[in-house]
């Protein structure tokens, strides 16, 4: 980004394309019509084409109505990617009610608090868990499904069953939640995003349109590592069914055995988080061949370090981009430009129906000028509908119909944006405003570091200080860090204190947790 100290003012040029008024399953249904002998899922050794699914999931969907599943029923679904969870998130959706996405690795006071809080009547999960499920008491009031029981009901025996008498349609895509999505909670309790057909849909053809110039390419395979029980996972799930692609189903991510995956399938697409390509260059089985077959690799959930970025392009002929979204925006808001210029550590630019501002931290009203940062707001039909049974959040994080999104972010005279931290994230250090990305961005440079995370941490003098917890590639010392930053950044943002980790703490989509981190040290503080 170029510095002056007369900005350009940028309104972005707002990209308008028509967004069908259909439901997740007349997308879906779309697809089998036109690619009904194309193979949809590969789960291990378990493949089916378009229409074998859509014969699984309306099955499914019949022994569910039979057994009383109605129009705005809530099933939590505690599954990985799998074959599984395609049939039983379309099944939901055929009969018109709610998914409620549950990560399968919550332990039982997690999961008892989304249980209730969304009001569930249903639960499908594997019985492999059942140790950990014979904890939560309101598991007995829902009526459950196990993956993988030797008996009783299963999902494979009630497709089994064949029924086919089922409902009519009934879905107001507008105002009926598709998707309960809970967010990580690192702020408090989890809350259910309300997620309607019409924004999931609306934000699986804004992406297509923002990089249709490489999906309408045709027999795309996406590596499927990210969790579809997160947002970003499902999107993507979801839109490789919509341009006819394969989705191939990687339960939980393991570089080698993404690798041994890749290669054995020779995915076209993938997208990942900073952590998943760093674990994947650095993996021991790697060859420099691996990442060849891609087309497109896109980064999203946290800024890619550039450093990293660089090792990557090395690597592949794939278009790499960068993005940026969050589960209130169904997820997606940002993309760099599959055709045309692509700024490294940018989050690119809005996706089409998306307006976007920038304003300032401390109102949320005044809008801030190029080149200066503020809080990233965004408004377009993948905007939440709110939060569930939260009046008070969903009115301050929606703003006639503005999403304030939380992130701090920049746009320069091109009208590029970039992250450069979390509202809450910002270290203020003797009066000095620091974002941990940016000096993230610089350690990252580093030959000898692995993963990085910067944090704030209480200062009886300053307010707060400077940490860095790194994972190292190669040994190295609290000095070597030091003169690093010094070099490289004003000295109040060099990190006063420098901690070696073996591993960092992540999320399930491979987010590095700076929030436990925090919260370690104030633990120690007490």
């Amino acid at each position: 980004m170029s510095e002056s100290s007369n900005p350009i003012e940028v309104k972005d040029k707002l990209r308008l394309v028509d967004l069908p008024e259909l439901s997740i399953v007349d997308i879906l249904e779309a697809s089998v019509r036109q690619y009904d002998s194309h193979t949809a899922v590969i789960d291990g050794e378990k493949q089916v084409t378009y229409c074998e699914l859509k014969e699984s999931y309306e099955h499914l969907a019949g022994a569910l109505f039979h057994e009383g599943f109605k129009k705005g029923d809530r099933l939590a679904l505690m599954v990985p990617n799998s074959l599984e969870y395609i049939i039983t998130f379309f099944a939901v959706h055929r009969l018109g009610g709610t998914i409620v996405q549950v990560n399968p690795m919550y332990q039982p006071q997690e999961l008892e608090h989304i249980l209730k809080d969304s009001n569930a009547t249903w639960f499908v999960g594997y019985e492999r868990e059942k140790s950990k499920l014979e904890k939560i008491s309101i598991l007995n009031q829902l009526q459950t499904i196990y993956v993988d029981a030797t008996s009783g009901n299963t999902i494979e025996s009630l497709i089994k069953k064949e029924i086919k008498d089922l409902p009519d349609k009934n879905i107001d895509i507008n105002n009926d939640v598709a998707i309960l999505q809970y967010t990580g909670g690192t702020t408090g309790l989890p809350k259910g995003v309300m997620l309607t057909h019409s924004n999931i849909v609306s934000n699986i053809h804004q992406l297509y349109e923002h990089v249709k110039v490489i999906y309408d390419q045709p027999n795309h395979r996406l590596l499927g590592t990210a969790p579809m029980y997160h947002a970003m996972g499902m999107t993507n799930m979801f839109l490789t069914l919509k341009i006819g692609g394969t989705y191939i189903a990687v339960e939980r991510f393991k570089s080698n055995t993404a690798l041994e995956t890749i290669r054995k399938h020779k995915p076209t697409l993938f997208l990942g988080s900073p952590t998943m390509y760093i674990a994947l260059l650095n993996d021991k089985t790697f060859q420099k061949d691996d990442l060849k077959c891609f087309k497109l690799l896109v980064c999203g959930s946290a800024p890619m370090p550039t450093e990293v970025i660089k090792q990557v392009k090395k690597v592949t002929n794939a278009v790499f981009i960068e993005g940026y979204g969050l589960s209130e925006a169904s997820t997606s808001t940002h993309r760099n430009p599959t055709e045309g210029k692509k700024k490294t550590g940018s989050i690119g630019i809005p996706i089409p129906n998306t307006e976007v501002k920038i304003v300032d931290v401390g109102t949320g009203e005044k809008e801030m000028p190029t080149g200066e940062s503020g809080e990233l707001v965004v408004k377009g039909p993948q905007v939440m509908k709110g939060y569930w049974n939260r009046p008070e959040e969903t009115a301050n994080a929606k703003r006639d119909g503005w999403l304030y999104t939380g992130d701090i972010a920049v746009r320069d005279e091109e009208g590029y944006y970039y992250i450069v931290g979390r509202k809450k994230d910002m270290i203020i250090a003797g009066g000095f405003n620091i974002y941990p990305a940016e000096i993230e961005n610089v350690i990252y440079q580093h030959p000898s570091v692995q993963e990085a995370c910067v944090f704030g941490v209480p200062d009886a003098y300053r307010g707060e200080t400077v940490k860095v917890a790194i994972v190292e590639k190669e040994p190295m010392t609290e000095e070597d860090v030091k003169n690093w930053c010094t070099e490289r950044l004003a000295k109040y943002k060099v990190p006063k204190i420098i901690e070696f980790r073996k591993e960092l703490p992540k999320s399930t989509v491979g987010k590095i947790l700076r929030r436990k981190l925090v919260n370690e040290e104030l633990r120690n503080e007490e």
